[in-house]
C-alpha cells in the first residue's frame, strides 16, 4: 500500500481544545531533533474560526505527531495512553522529568503529565535491565526501591539490586 505522505504508518493523533500550536512549540523545544513541519487553518468550512490553527503536524526525534485543536468536546488526557521517554543517563532522566513537569506533576515510578495533562515515562533503559535481572532478589530489590519514586534515580536502583535480601 503506498503512503501518501511522509508521516510513519501509524502517527500519534492528539486533541487539545485550543492549544495544538503551543503544545507542539512545548515539545519540540524539549526534543532534539525536533521541528514543527506544518500548521493547517480552519477556512470557512472548518469547525474553528477562518484562519485559526486546525493542526499541527510536528515531529520529535524523528516521529511524527500531530495535534489537533478540536474545541472543548469534554476529551482529556488520561494514564491509559503515555509515551514513554528511553534514556541512557540520570542526565536525561533528569532534563526530561524537568521538562516535562513544568507546569504539570510528578507521579510514580517514572510517570508524569505534563502542563497539557498528557501522560510520559522516563525510563532508563538501566532501570528495565535491573529489573529483568535473571537474579530474583536483585529484580526485586531493584523493582521495590523503583515503587518508592517519583523521578527514577538510578543510582538508587543500582544500590538497591547490590544489597542482599
Amino acid at each position: 500500500m503506498e503512503r501518501v505522505s511522509n508521516m510513519g504508518r501509524i502517527t500519534p493523533f492528539l486533541w487539545f481544545d485550543t492549544q495544538a500550536e503551543e503544545a507542539a512549540e512545548f515539545y519540540t523545544s524539549i526534543f532534539e531533533p525536533a521541528r514543527i513541519v506544518n500548521v493547517a487553518r480552519f477556512g470557512d468550512a472548518g469547525a474553528g474560526p477562518v484562519g485559526s490553527v486546525m493542526t499541527v503536524s510536528f515531529e520529535l526525534d524523528g516521529e511524527t505527531f500531530v495535534a489537533l485543536n478540536g474545541g472543548a468536546q469534554g476529551f482529556h488526557f488520561n494514564e491509559s495512553v503515555s509515551f514513554v521517554v528511553n534514556c541512557t543517563t540520570q542526565a536525561e532522566v533528569d532534563y526530561f522529568w524537568g521538562r516535562l513537569t513544568e507546569g504539570g506533576e510528578e507521579g510514580p515510578c517514572g510517570w508524569l503529565k505534563d502542563k497539557f495533562g498528557l501522560s510520559w515515562q522516563i525510563v532508563p533503559g538501566r532501570l528495565i535491565e535491573l529489573i529483568s535481572d535473571p537474579d530474583p532478589v536483585r529484580s526485586q530489590n531493584a523493582m521495590r526501591a523503583m515503587l518508592q519514586m517519583k523521578k527514577i534515580d538510578i543510582a538508587a536502583i543500582e544500590r538497591a539490586a547490590a544489597a542482599s535480601g
